[in-house]
C-alpha cells in the first residue's frame, strides 16, 4: 500500500488478508463463484462460518458454555441486545462510563431496566478510566467498553466484581489476553481488529439465557441464534469469510499473546515520542489508562497543528486526524498495523 492507514474504522487490514479476499471477490477458491454471489447454505460458506468459530474459541479459549455468534447490526444494535436479553425492569445494570459508547449503552439500556452509573470520567472529558470505585452488590452485570476509540483511554485492569461483565470490545478484542470467565456477554463490531464493517462478533454465556420475562423477537433473541449457527436469517457472508481470514492470520502470528508483545512494542514507540517530544503532548490524563490501540495527542503549539498534518500526509499517513470531540491527532494501530507503519509516524514527529 503507498499509504499507512491509521484509522479508527473501519481500519487497516493485514496485507496478505486483503490479497485472499480480493481474489476470492473475482473466483472462492477455484469454484468458479465469487465469494458475493455464493449461497449462505452452501458448503464453501459453511466451512468459512465453522472455521471462523473454531479459531474464535481457539485463540479465546472460548468453552462450550459459550456461544459464538456472527450478527449484523454493528456494536450499537448490541447496547440494546444485551439488556432485552439479560435485564429484567426490576433489575440493574451496572455502567462505568468512560466514553461515547459507554454513554450511547446506558441510554438504550434505559428502555429495558434499570442503571447504575458506577463510575465516570465524563466531568474531565473521558481523558482516564476511572478508578476507586467499589462495585454494589444486587448488580445483574456490570458494563463496560474495554477500549474507548475517541478518547484514546483502555482498560487495564478490570472491575474488581464477582458479578459477571458485559463489554462492548470492538476496538481491542484479539489484540490482548482476556480473563473470559469474568464475562457474560463480549460483543465487537468487526471493522477495527477482525475485518470489514458489517458483521458483529458475539460472545455470550449460555446459563444466563432466558431469565427475562419479555417476550424477545426472534431476531433479537441470543437462543435463536445459537440453535442456528448464526443462519437465523441470511447472514453477512463476505464480512465473515474476511474476519475468518484475519483470524488465521492472528493465529499464523502466534495467537493473541504474540499480538499483545506487537501492540505493546508499537505503542511504546509512539507513546515515548510524545512524551519526549516538546512539540506534541498526549490527551490521556493518566499513562495507565493509555490504549495500546488509539493513540491520542495534539500540537503543543496549536497552530502547528494543519503543519503537521501536511507533513504526516507527505509521508503517506492517512487518517491521524483526531475526533472532533478531542481534537488533534489519533493514530489508530490495530492489530494489523505493522510496526514499520508506526516509525514512519514517529520519525515525521521527530523532523518535526
Amino acid at each position: 500500500m503507498k499509504k499507512i492507514n491509521f484509522s479508527a474504522g473501519p481500519a487497516i487490514l493485514p496485507a496478505s488478508v486483503l490479497q485472499q479476499a480480493s481474489a476470492a471477490v473475482a473466483d472462492l477458491d477455484g469454484s468458479g463463484l465469487s465469494i458475493l454471489e455464493i449461497s449462505h447454505r452452501s458448503a464453501a460458506f459453511d466451512a468459512a462460518l465453522t472455521e471462523a468459530e473454531a479459531l474464535v474459541r481457539e485463540l479465546l479459549s472460548v468453552g462450550d458454555d459459550y456461544g459464538v455468534l456472527f450478527l449484523s447490526g454493528g456494536a450499537s444494535t448490541q447496547f440494546f441486545y444485551t439488556a432485552m436479553n439479560l435485564l429484567n425492569p426490576d433489575e440493574t445494570a451496572g455502567f462505568l462510563d468512560t466514553g461515547a459508547w459507554s454513554a450511547k449503552a446506558i441510554k438504550e439500556t434505559k428502555l429495558f431496566g434499570k442503571v447504575n452509573v458506577i463510575a465516570s470520567s465524563k466531568a474531565s472529558n473521558y481523558d482516564h478510566i476511572p478508578t476507586g470505585y467499589t462495585v454494589p452488590d444486587g448488580l445483574k452485570y456490570v458494563h463496560v467498553t474495554s477500549n474507548n476509540t475517541i478518547f484514546g483511554t483502555q482498560f487495564k485492569e478490570w472491575p474488581e466484581t464477582t458479578t459477571p461483565l458485559v463489554a462492548d470490545m470492538s476496538s481491542d478484542i484479539f489484540s490482548r489476553k482476556i480473563p473470559l470467565e469474568k464475562f457474560a456477554v463480549i460483543y465487537a463490531g468487526a471493522q477495527k481488529n477482525l475485518g470489514p464493517a458489517g458483521v458483529t462478533l458475539v460472545i455470550v454465556r449460555k446459563d444466563l439465557l432466558g431469565t427475562v420475562q419479555r417476550e424477545l423477537p426472534s431476531m433479537l433473541d441470543y437462543r435463536v441464534h445459537i440453535a442456528k449457527s448464526s443462519t437465523f436469517n441470511t447472514p453477512p457472508v463476505y464480512p465473515i469469510y474476511v474476519m475468518m481470514l484475519t483470524l488465521r492470520w492472528i493465529k499464523e502470528q502466534g495467537g493473541v499473546a504474540a499480538m499483545e508483545k506487537h501492540n505493546e512494542r508499537k505503542a511504546k514507540l509512539l507513546y515515548d515520542e510524545i512524551d519526549r517530544n516538546p512539540k506534541f503532548s498526549g490527551t490521556v490524563a493518566n499513562p495507565f489508562s493509555r490504549s495500546l490501540m488509539n493513540v491520542t495527542f495534539v500540537c503543543t503549539d496549536e497552530s502547528d497543528t494543519d503543519r503537521f498534518k501536511e507533513a504526516a500526509a507527505a509521508a503517506g499517513c492517512d487518517g491521524i486526524v483526531g475526533h472532533r470531540s478531542v481534537g488533534g491527532f489519533r493514530a489508530s494501530i490495530y492489530n494489523s498495523m505493522p510496526y514499520e507503519g508506526v516509525e514512519t509516524l514517529v520519525n515525521v514527529m521527530k523532523a518535526f
